[in-house]
């Protein structure tokens, strides 16, 4: 009988962010991190933004990132099971990663049951008020027709361009300055109790804010974000029914507590 039960949870790992040297870095850690939880991870819930820039052709993908794909193809040919949610920059898989490493791709929220506690997991972009430009940017991204010619670029030229706007993002300047701006003004938050209205989740998760945080939003409902790995190493592990943020190899040691 396996002695596996906790399962784990982490997001924004933007790697490929902010150059090749750093990103190789962070994912070594990472890799340690997994080597570490593997032994006791019932299933694994990496939930977007695990790649700073992620586009699949018919037959090319990006190259790097070798040391974390070939150990979570090591977990999943184990029979754990790794979840992978599409973030804002990796949206765009479109079967290799399910086929080559055996992840369990999700491209929106779901909703799951482990140690009797009803989890609502998702990357976050494009939820809640608010972010009009990105959600009319997402609707471009994920049109069949702008894939598709999207594709007919070359690899060279489109990374290029990808690149480029990646540069521009706040994780990119590797900003840790980020700050909780009070449940009113957290879009995810608001998120969160617009799903609780309609329906009872112990702990609500998702990633893409950047900030680990742990909010009451009932005494029995939590909202969880699970920050990032370029300044905090963050992550979670739900055990006996309790889900905990943790940091790996981090000086921060708490999350945000509202």
């Amino acid at each position: 009988m396996s002695t596996k039960t906790n399962i784990y949870f982490a997001s924004d790992f933007h790697l490929g962010a902010p150059n090749h040297s750093e990103s190789l870095e962070r994912e070594k850690k990472i890799v340690s991190w997994l080597n570490k939880i593997e032994q006791d991870a019932k299933a694994i819930y990496l939930v977007g933004d695990i790649f700073d820039v992620w586009y699949e052709w018919k037959h090319a993908v990006p190259k790097g990132h070798v040391r974390l794909l070939g150990k979570l193809a090591e977990i999943c040919d184990s029979g754990t099971p790794v979840h992978f949610f599409t973030g804002n920059h990796d949206l765009w898989t479109f079967g290799y990663l399910e086929k080559e490493i055996g992840l369990q791709v999700h491209r929106h929220p779901i909703q799951v049951e482990h140690q009797g506690k009803k989890l609502y997991i998702g990357h976050g972009d494009g939820l809640g008020p608010g972010d009009r430009s990105y959600k009319f940017l997402k609707k471009i991204f994920t049109n069949r027709l702008c894939q598709w010619l999207f594709s007919r670029i070359h690899p060279n030229t489109s990374f290029s361009l990808a690149n480029y706007f990646s540069s521009t993002s706040r994780i990119t300047k590797k900003d840790s300055d980020e700050q909780f701006k009070g449940e009113d003004q957290e879009w995810l938050v608001q998120y969160s109790k617009e799903i609780l209205n309609a329906e009872h989740f112990d702990y609500l998760i998702f990633g893409h804010r950047h900030l680990p945080l742990d909010i009451e939003l009932s005494k029995k409902s939590r909202y969880i974000n699970l920050g990032e790995w370029v300044n905090h190493n963050a992550y979670a592990v739900l055990e006996n029914g309790l889900l905990d943020l943790k940091f790996y190899d981090s000086s921060w040691t708490k999350a945000i507590n509202k």
